[in-house]
């Protein structure tokens, strides 16, 4: 399963707890959002409050997009939400009271497909956003599905993506300063001076992808042939560490030297240690996006008249041009809005942050990975237990 962990857990969800404590009677909040933990900056959800005369705000972060998944599951399931243990770790909540399904809750693009299929999640009216129609093409084709999770042209709106990252190479200067080189594409994973000193995603469907580009094909292989095994078998006799959640230790470390990991994660670490760099592949990477869903335990969204519901209003700020420039500047990840804009017009941190804001001719080649059947999901798996089996052994 992909992950992509916040390595500054902790002291945001607890920024962001004492923000709401004082102004939400949490059981009794107009809006109550279980997001991302860091996804959101505290300023943005000030400046939200500001806006708003009466409604209170409930917003309670989680670590990892595994737990809030697992919470659309538990709702689904037994219609009680918030069941695993979180009054007990941010102190201000009311631990007598009932626990309440929330209005919209953060789901990667990763859990979308399986999250339909089960009924986990129910449409959004989006197209009736004023800032709807600025979210640009590729992000609008990504939450349009069919009731089964798959694309679909003519299917329904089933989440608002705000904010995404890409699957980048994060790699220790020194060691690179040694080797007369640097990363710049995948094809570099498989230098035999490397041999030994590589950690990856221990996910199938990026390892799998990323080879399929090194030989000049899409992320989503249609076609996992000898010629694509054959690469991963190099590959794999590169590989010191798989991990999907802590593979940048070992890089911090020294005991690897380059690591395949998500931007979200690898940001904060090179700007807090200056021994570790990061490259977004010059012939396009994975794109991974953070989207709002409505669980389907939810109460369906009823607007009086043309005034936009409060879940709305939220949904629809995010999007506004100085909010998603606020979101990317202050954050680890992107806004979809901001590959809308005139990049010369963007603060300079944005504009001088590559990995953060690839080229335009870098996002051109990179795509996000499409739900699979579970025949496809079956093939990838066995291939990928082959590969790891016969080098092995």
């Amino acid at each position: 399963m992909i992950k992509r962990r916040s390595l500054l857990a902790g002291a945001g969800a607890l920024a962001l707890a004492q923000l709401l404590a004082g102004c939400s009677r949490r059981g009794n909040a107009d809006l109550r959002v279980r997001l991302l933990e860091g996804s959101i900056p505290v300023q943005l959800l000030r400046a939200f409050q500001r806006d708003l005369e009466q409604p209170t705000l409930d917003f309670s972060p989680r670590p990892q997009l595994s737990d809030l998944y697992d919470l659309l599951q538990t709702w689904k399931e037994t219609g009680e939400p918030d069941q695993a243990g979180w009054r007990e770790q941010i102190p201000f909540l009311n631990r007598n009271r009932q626990p309440t399904i929330a209005d919209l809750v953060t789901l990667g693009d990763y859990w979308l497909a399986p999250a339909i299929r089960q009924g986990l999640i129910q449409p959004l009216q989006l197209e009736d956003l004023p800032e709807w129609e600025k979210l640009p093409p590729r992000w609008q084709e990504l939450v349009r599905r069919d009731r089964q999770g798959q694309l679909d042209p003519e299917g329904e709106l089933w989440a608002a993506p705000y904010r995404w990252g890409s699957a980048v190479l994060a790699y220790r200067v020194e060691e690179f300063e040694e080797l007369g080189w640097t990363p710049t594409d995948w094809q570099d994973l498989w230098r035999p001076e490397l041999e030994g000193y590589v950690s990856l995603l221990d996910s199938p469907r990026a390892v799998v992808g990323l080879t399929s580009r090194k030989l000049g094909q899409s992320f989503n292989p249609t076609d996992l042939g000898e010629e694509l095994q054959a690469e991963l078998q190099a590959l794999h006799q590169q590989v010191k560490f798989y991990s999907s959640d802590s593979y940048l230790q070992p890089l911090m470390l020294g005991d690897t030297w380059v690591a395949l990991g998500w931007s979200g994660d690898v940001l904060p670490v090179v700007e807090r240690d200056r021994r570790i760099a990061a490259v977004v592949p010059e012939s396009g990477t994975i794109l991974t996006a953070d989207s709002w869903v409505r669980p389907a335990a939810a109460a369906s969204i009823t607007r009086t008249g043309s005034e936009l519901t409060l879940v709305e209003q939220w949904i629809n700020f995010c999007w506004q041009r100085q909010n998603a420039i606020n979101l990317s500047l202050l954050g680890s990840a992107a806004s979809p809005v901001l590959t809308t804009l005139d990049r010369s017009e963007l603060p300079d941190p944005i504009q001088q942050n590559s990995v953060l804001l690839p080229t335009a001719e870098i996002l051109e080649q990179s795509e996000f990975l499409e739900p699979l059947s579970e025949e496809a999901i079956a093939q990838h798996r066995r291939l990928w237990t082959e590969v790891r089996q016969k080098v092995e052994g």
